[in-house]
């Protein structure tokens, strides 16, 4: 299971539903929830690296 957290601050701009959701769609997976905080689970260990890796240019992108 991942999970992220985002500050109620940033919530505006960076969704932690939609940044788990991200990540875990490319491990094979599905997840979200909160805007403040979100779990996900995904089935290729695998991709699980790459998805990882993602997550700062993701968030760079929505700041």
């Amino acid at each position: 299971s991942l999970f992220a957290g985002v500050t109620k601050d940033l919530t505006d701009r960076v969704k932690a539903g939609e940044l788990i959701g991200n990540v875990a769609q490319q491990f094979g997976g599905k997840g979200g929830v909160r805007p403040d905080m979100a779990m996900a689970g995904g089935t290729d260990i695998n991709a699980l690296p790459a998805a990882l890796n993602s997550v700062e240019a993701w968030v760079a992108s929505k700041l």
